[in-house]
């Protein structure tokens, strides 16, 4: 089996047996306000959101890039683009870099196409790609948008992992330029600091996917594979709550903003979105669902029922609608409100 091919099938099946974390994703630090009179009928809640380029999106939830890359794991892009078509979730693909470069494994990405017809699908490329290969990977499967993954701490931690990283705002900018669709740039599981969210801004991205530390880790799934590699990279990175904040720091919001990083309840959605977001990105849940022998039925109607519960939150902080979010009070607790105080927020 060649490396590329089994690295992909090894992420898959790091993904689903390893635990979260260890890092904490901060959400639980955030403290909601109660509504006791809330004025709304729950009939009404409307979680309806937008993307720049993207557009009006039934509800918060995307399936996040997951795989892709090995003949594998085509029956588990099926699946998940079943669940995305049958949800009216956004789904991303895993990385096409490779079949891009060598036209090899194609129809594991044309294959969520072909089973979702209709819906919002998002192209996936390293920040190694040029303008080129990123038209080609969006063309490949017919995409709405343009994800470019950072993942410099899982590529430190693989053995055959690259090392140069000084190009890739100059990559990025490179390919917003020519773009025909909006570029989500997106973490992997470390975070966003502020000033590299305001970069990123101004180089023509349109939206940022937060990727904070608290879920899938791939530094940690690296060093499954590499017992060699440096596992102090397992416990490094902004929990997601924090990077979350930073990017909406940055001014995120002007544009759009996903948030990921170990959200896998109905509350931790809505805390994502109270705190800024347009969207949620979710993974790990999601896969394993598929994997551990649920099939794409189950996955169906968890998310059903997570989409219901956040309608319970919007009711008991009185929104209807997601523009009614910004007006819920809140306070913060923990390491995050210690992160709070330590890097001020709301400066001019």
């Amino acid at each position: 089996m060649k490396s590329r091919e089994s690295r992909k099938i090894d992420h898959i099946k790091y993904a689903v047996h390893l635990e979260d974390g260890p890092r904490a994703t901060g959400f639980s630090d955030v403290q909601v306000m109660h509504r006791c009179l809330p004025q709304v009928d729950r009939r009404k809640v409307d979680l309806s959101t937008s993307l720049p380029g993207v557009g009006i999106l039934p509800h918060p939830l995307v399936i996040d890039a997951i795989t892709g890359g090995a003949e594998k794991v085509t029956h588990l892009n099926r699946k998940l683009a079943l669940i995305a078509r049958e949800t009216g979730c956004p789904m991303a693909v895993g990385s096409q870099y490779g079949a891009v470069r060598s036209g090899e494994y194609a129809d594991t990405y044309k294959v969520v196409r072909e089973e979702n017809p209709d819906g919002v699908i998002f192209a996936n490329v390293s920040a190694l790609a040029t303008p080129e290969e990123a038209r080609r990977a969006v063309d490949m499967v017919e995409a709405q948008a343009l994800e470019i993954h950072l993942n410099s701490a899982q590529e430190l931690a693989m053995e055959e992992g690259d090392r140069d990283f000084s190009r890739w705002l100059e990559q990025i900018a490179a390919i917003c330029e020519q773009s025909e669709v909006p570029v989500i740039v997106k973490e992997t599981g470390c975070g966003m600091e502020r000033e590299d969210a305001r970069r990123l801004l101004d180089c023509g991205v349109s939206i940022l996917d937060t990727g904070g530390a608290g879920g899938t880790n791939f530094p940690a799934i690296e060093c499954c594979r590499n017992r060699e590699g440096n596992k102090e990279l397992i416990e490094w990175g902004i929990p997601s709550a924090l990077s979350l904040l930073e990017v909406v720091e940055a001014k995120g919001w002007q544009k759009g903003i996903i948030a990921s990083g170990g959200i896998r309840t109905a509350l931790d959605v809505f805390k994502a979105q109270m705190l800024g977001a347009n969207a949620v990105g979710m993974a790990g849940n999601i896969l394993r669902f598929v994997r551990n022998g649920g099939g794409p039925q189950r996955a169906i109607d968890w998310i059903r029922q997570l989409l219901e519960a956040v309608k319970d939150f919007y009711t008991l902080t009185g929104c209807t609608r997601v523009e009614d979010l910004r007006q819920v009070r809140y306070y913060v607790t923990g390491d995050l409100a210690a992160a709070v105080r330590a890097l001020p927020y709301g400066e001019k």
